[in-house]
């Protein structure tokens, strides 16, 4: 029954085209292995970007949440006041602003790598842009 079984499988692979279920999984396996390069290598913007990204967050964030990032019109955005809110929360809220408040969404403006390199720098003490 057991090689009845595997005959009609191999069977099924050669009627069908169907690769050997071991190339499947290292074909994904691979796949995920370029994704996850690909993500990391996507999340550390140019030199030029990086002070792009940090003038951006000086001035134009800097104009609600304090030049120095330590509050204003809006809350502090540094290390202490960012304290247990994950990357992801932040990167979102950069992206997509904040219901019932007056931040607003920079998604028209900035990639997911660039809201994903900010909420990073705000995480550690965002660098001086001045």
């Amino acid at each position: 029954m057991h090689t009845e079984r595997s005959m009609l499988h191999g069977a099924a692979r050669s009627r069908y085209g169907l690769p050997h279920p071991l190339a499947l999984a290292l074909l994904v396996i691979l796949m995920f292995g370029v994704t996850f390069a690909n993500s990391a290598a996507a999340a550390e913007p140019s030199p030029q970007r990086a002070a792009q990204l940090a003038y951006m967050v000086r001035q134009d964030c800097g104009s609600c949440h304090g030049m120095t990032l330590t509050g204003g019109l809006g809350p502090a955005l540094v290390p202490a006041a960012l304290k247990g809110k994950p990357a992801a929360y932040i990167k979102h809220v950069i992206l997509n602003g904040n219901k019932n408040t007056a931040m607003p969404g920079w998604s028209p403006l900035l990639s997911d790598a660039d809201a994903e390199w900010i909420a990073e720098r705000l995480l550690g003490g965002f660098p001086d842009a001045r």
